[in-house]
C-alpha cells in the first residue's frame, strides 16, 4: 500500500515538473464539431431517421487539439499551423483562446479550414462529413508565411524558457500544412529543439528528422514496415521467419503484393533507386520514401484483429496461435527505430493500449479500457502530449509511457473530442487538488483545520520555511524537491520584522505580500501561512508534519528545529540549493549594476 502510495507520488511530481514547459506544436489543426440529436421516427422519403437537433459543441482537433491538451496539463502550448479565413477557422481560434494556447496560426485565404462535423442520436454516430482536403494546397506565399511563424514562435518559446531549447511535437494527419519545403526546415533545424515528438500518418515522409518519440498506430507502423520490404524486396517477395529460429515467435510479419495487384511501382524502377525526403538524398535507397500508392492511407483492421489489408500492401500476422498486435508491434519494435529513428517508438493499439519502446531495447506494454468509439475521438493526441510533456522534463520511459495511457484512459469517459487536465491526471493519481474553497495563503486558524482533514484523508504533509525575500530558480527547485516528498506542501514565511530582525535593517526587498503572493502562485505549494516569530516552532507544533524540510548543505542533525520535530514524530531533510542562485548574490548584483550605471560616462550630464 505505501508502495503504491509512493508511486503515485512519484508519478505526480513528474507532472508538476512539466507545468509552464514551452511547446511548440506544428501541423494539420482542424475543428471538430459534434451535433446532437434526437429521433423518434423514420422519414417518408427513405429508410432514415428523422433528427431534430438539440445541441451543437465545437472542439479543436488534431493538431490544435495536441495543444489544447499540452496547455490543460500545465504546459504551455504554442501552435502553428494554417487555418482558413472562414467560420470553422474563427471559431477554432476561439476554441484556442478558451484553452490558454498560444495562437500563432497563420491565415490561409481561399484554403478552408479541416472540418470533421459529427452527427449524433442517442450518443451514436450516425455520420460523420469532413471537409478540408490534401487536395488544397498551400501556395508559395503560404509556406512562406508558415515558415517565418515557425521561425519565431521558435525563438519566441527559447527567450521564456530563459534560452533553453524548446520541445516541439509535429502532428502530420495529410491534409497539406506540411508540405515538402515545411519538413525540409524542420530537418534542417532539428538542433534548435530539445525534445520532438512526431505523430505522422505516413512516417516515410520524415527520414531524418530523428525524433525524439513517434507515436504511430498499429496501422501507421504497419505500413511504414510494409513500405519499406517493397521497396528493397520487390513486391512480390515474402519476408518470412527463417525455420528454427524463434526470436520472433509466432509474431512474424508476411510481406507481399496484394491479390491481383502485380504492377511495379515507379520508384521500384532502376531510375529511381535514388531518392530525396526531406533530409536529402537517400542513395542507398535503405528507407521507404516516396508518395504511398493509392489505397494505402486506406489500411484497415479485420474484425478477427489478426490481418492489416491495403491496395498494393497485405500484412499477415496470423503466422502462429495466439498472436495478438501487441506481440507483433513489440517484436518489429527494432525495425521501427531503424526506420524512424526515433529514440522512443510508441505503436498505440486503441482500446489494447500501447506498444513502447526505447533504442536500448527498453520495453514497456500499457493496457486500456474498451469505450465506444465516440469517446475515444482524439485520445490519440492526449497520449501524445503526455508522453512528448513527460520525456521533455527527463522523465524515464516507463514513468513517460504510465502517464501517456493514464492521460488517454482518463479522457475516454464520455462523448466529445478528448481533452485531459491537469487537476483530472493528479486526481487520478490520488494526489490533492488544490480546493478553492480553502485558499492558498491561510493563518494559523484555517492551517489547523486544512492539515487535519489531509490527515484524516491518510496523506502526508511535508513543511519548511524561510524569508523567500527575491524568488529565484534555487528556491524554485527546492520547493519542488520538498513537494515530491508528500502529499502536501506547507511554506511557512517570516514577516517583515522577523526578516529584518534576521537579516539586518535593509532587507527584506520585498514585503511580506508579494513574497507570499509569488510562492502561492507555484504549482509545488499547496498553502503559505506567514509567522512572525524568528522560529518556525510554534507552527511545527500545530503542524506536526512528516517531513521537515531546510535548505542547505549540512547534515539534519545540525537543524535547529530537528529535535522537536522527531519529538513529533516526523523526520528532518536537508536540500541542497542550486549553485550561484542566492537572494544575497542576486541583490549584490544588482546594487553593482545600479552603482556602474550611476557612474559611467553617459550618467554623468543626466539628473537623477
Amino acid at each position: 500500500m505505501a508502495e503504491g502510495a509512493a508511486e503515485q507520488r512519484r508519478l505526480a511530481s513528474v507532472v508538476e515538473s512539466w507545468q509552464g514547459r514551452p511547446v511548440l506544436v506544428i501541423g494539420d489543426a482542424m475543428l471538430d464539431e459534434w451535433r446532437f440529436a434526437e429521433s423518434d421516427r423514420l422519414c417518408r422519403e427513405a429508410p432514415a431517421p428523422v433528427l431534430t437537433l438539440r445541441r451543437r459543441i465545437s472542439a479543436a482537433g488534431g493538431a490544435a487539439n495536441t495543444a489544447v491538451n499540452i496547455a490543460a496539463l500545465g504546459g504551455r502550448a504554442l501552435l502553428v499551423a494554417p487555418v482558413g479565413a472562414d467560420v470553422a477557422g474563427d471559431e477554432l481560434h476561439d476554441c484556442l483562446d478558451r484553452a490558454g494556447v498560444w495562437d500563432r496560426t497563420v491565415n490561409q485565404p481561399g484554403r478552408p479550414t479541416p472540418l470533421k462535423r459529427r452527427m449524433l442520436a442517442g450518443n451514436q454516430i450516425l455520420l460523420r462529413e469532413d471537409s478540408g482536403e490534401p487536395d488544397d494546397p498551400l501556395d508559395p506565399d503560404g509556406v512562406q508565411r508558415l515558415l517565418t511563424a515557425l521561425d519565431c514562435a521558435t525563438e519566441e518559446l527559447r527567450a521564456v524558457a530563459g534560452g533553453e531549447a524548446p520541445t516541439m511535437v509535429v502532428c502530420d494527419y495529410g491534409l497539406g500544412a506540411l508540405p515538402a519545403p515545411v519538413r525540409a526546415w524542420l530537418v534542417a533545424n532539428r538542433e534548435r529543439y530539445a525534445t520532438v515528438a512526431l505523430d505522422a500518418h505516413d512516417l516515410a515522409d520524415w527520414r531524418g528528422l530523428a525524433p525524439t518519440v513517434v507515436t504511430p498506430s498499429f496501422a501507421e507502423a504497419t505500413r511504414l514496415l510494409a513500405r519499406a520490404a517493397r521497396r528493397s524486396a520487390g513486391t512480390e517477395l515474402h519476408l518470412d521467419h527463417p525455420d528454427g529460429d524463434p526470436a520472433d515467435g509466432p509474431s512474424e510479419l508476411t510481406v507481399g503484393a496484394a491479390p491481383g495487384d502485380r504492377t511495379t511501382r515507379a520508384e521500384d524502377s532502376p531510375a529511381a533507386r535514388t531518392s530525396t525526403g526531406p533530409s536529402g538524398p537517400d542513395p542507398a535507397g535503405t528507407g521507404p520514401t516516396g508518395e504511398p500508392t493509392p489505397g494505402e492511407g486506406r489500411v484497415a483492421m479485420t474484425g478477427d484483429g489478426l490481418s492489416v489489408t491495403a491496395t498494393g500492401v497485405t500484412v499477415n500476422t496470423a503466422a502462429g496461435d495466439g498472436v495478438d498486435r501487441a506481440v507483433l508491434a513489440e517484436s518489429r519494435l527494432a525495425e521501427l527505430h531503424a526506420h524512424t529513428g526515433a529514440d522512443v517508438v510508441a505503436v498505440t493499439l486503441d482500446t489494447e493500449g500501447a506498444v513502447v519502446g526505447a533504442a536500448d531495447g527498453e520495453r514497456r506494454r500499457s493496457h486500456s479500457t474498451p469505450v465506444p468509439a465516440s469517446h475515444a475521438v482524439g485520445a490519440g493526441d492526449a497520449y501524445l502530449a503526455a508522453m512528448t510533456l513527460a520525456l521533455a522534463a527527463g522523465a524515464p520511459l516507463s514513468t513517460a509511457a504510465q502517464l501517456a495511457q493514464l492521460t488517454a484512459t482518463i479522457t475516454v469517459s464520455d462523448t466529445g473530442t478528448c481533452v485531459c487536465r491537469r487537476e483530472d491526471l493528479l486526481a487520478a493519481l490520488d494526489q490533492p487538488v488544490r480546493d478553492s474553497a480553502h485558499p492558498v495563503v491561510v493563518d494559523g486558524g484555517e492551517l489547523t483545520a486544512i492539515v487535519d482533514a489531509q490527515r484524516d484523508a491518510g496523506r502526508s504533509v511535508v513543511f519548511t520555511n524561510g524569508c523567500f525575500d527575491v524568488l529565484h530558480r534555487g528556491h524554485v527547485r527546492y520547493l519542488e524537491q520538498a513537494r515530491a516528498l508528500g502529499d502536501l506542501l506547507i511554506v511557512a514565511v517570516n514577516s517583515d520584522e522577523s526578516v529584518r530582525r534576521l537579516k539586518g535593517p535593509d532587507r527584506p526587498v520585498n514585503p511580506v505580500e508579494d513574497r507570499a503572493a509569488l510562492l502561492a502562485a507555484l504549482s509545488c505549494v499547496d498553502h503559505v501561512v506567514v509567522f512572525e516569530e524568528d522560529s518556525p516552532a510554534a507552527l511545527i507544533e500545530v503542524v506536526r508534519p512528516d517531513v521537515y524540510v531546510k535548505g542547505g548543505d549540512y547534515p539534519p542533525e545540525m537543524v535547529p528545529e530537528a529535535p522537536l520535530v522527531r519529538r513529533l514524530g516526523g523526520q528532518v531533510r536537508t536540500l541542497g540549493y542550486v549553485p550561484d542562485r542566492s537572494t544575497s548574490r542576486i541583490i549584490e548584483r544588482i546594487r553593482t549594476h545600479g552603482q556602474e550605471r550611476e557612474t559611467g560616462p553617459s550618467m554623468s550630464s543626466k539628473p537623477s
